[in-house]
């Protein structure tokens, strides 16, 4: 893939800053992304369950966990229309800092280094890495073939839109997809627990310098050089 090209940096956003020098301290998320962020996946796990619960006669038991089997059918793709939504928020405000950039694809050739955590041997990267990338790239994709299908599907609304046999394909396709999304979901959650001090971004907002310095360093050189740092009040 090409790299962009792009008459100012784009590593971070205006709401980034360096709060603090004493320790160093970097204000990462602001409180919207933050809310927008946990709704989102607050969504993600809902539709899981309620999915999960009309998906195979097993698992009928979760619909209790939403008031009934027809409480569950009706709420369903309602949340995925909040999904929609609210992910949309998150890909408008932060698409143009997920543009893979030729830094990332080093990032990827070097996976190895990445995993047994020789971040020396990594390139410096900016606000997201190649594999935080990927999972912002892979969840926009997915949130499209899902709501597509959704909507075929939605026989409340939509029972006419298609006929029966296209109708079962995207039940097909909405399944699969709903399953590598949960895989994905899985995958970025296992990633923010193991890299230490990624949790608390999407939680207190904040990182500490050394955190950014490690993982994003292209990112911190950009806001050291853009702004007067003040010292800690």
């Amino acid at each position: 893939m090409a790299t962009p090209v792009h008459s100012e940096r784009v590593y971070s956003e205006p709401g980034d800053r360096i709060v603090s020098t004493d320790p160093v301290e970097v204000n990462r998320y602001r409180g919207w992304t933050r809310a927008n962020h946990w709704l989102t996946a607050a969504c993600l796990i809902l539709l899981a369950l309620s999915g999960f619960a009309l998906f195979h006669p097993s698992l009928y038991w979760l619909t209790g966990l939403f008031g009934g089997g027809q409480t569950t059918r009706w709420i369903h793709p309602f949340i995925g229309v909040v999904l929609v939504f609210s992910f949309l928020l998150l890909f408008l405000q932060l698409v143009r800092y997920n543009i893979p950039r030729r830094e990332d694809l080093v990032w990827a050739e070097r996976i190895g280094d990445v995993v047994a955590g020789n971040e020396e041997r990594l390139p410096e990267v900016g606000k997201y890495n190649m594999g935080q990338k990927m999972i912002f790239w892979s969840m926009f994709w997915l949130i499209v073939i899902l709501i597509v299908s959704g909507i075929m599907i939605w026989e409340q609304f939509f029972g006419g839109l298609v006929t029966i046999p296209t109708r079962r394909m995207a039940m097909l396709v909405h399944s699969i997809a709903a399953v590598l999304m949960l895989l994905t979901f899985i995958i970025h959650v296992f990633a923010a627990i193991w890299t230490r001090g990624t949790l608390s971004a999407m939680t207190t907002g904040n990182v500490s310098g050394g955190w950014a310095w490690r993982h994003h360093r292209k990112w911190l050189r950009e806001l050291a050089g853009r702004q007067k740092v003040d010292p800690a009040e």
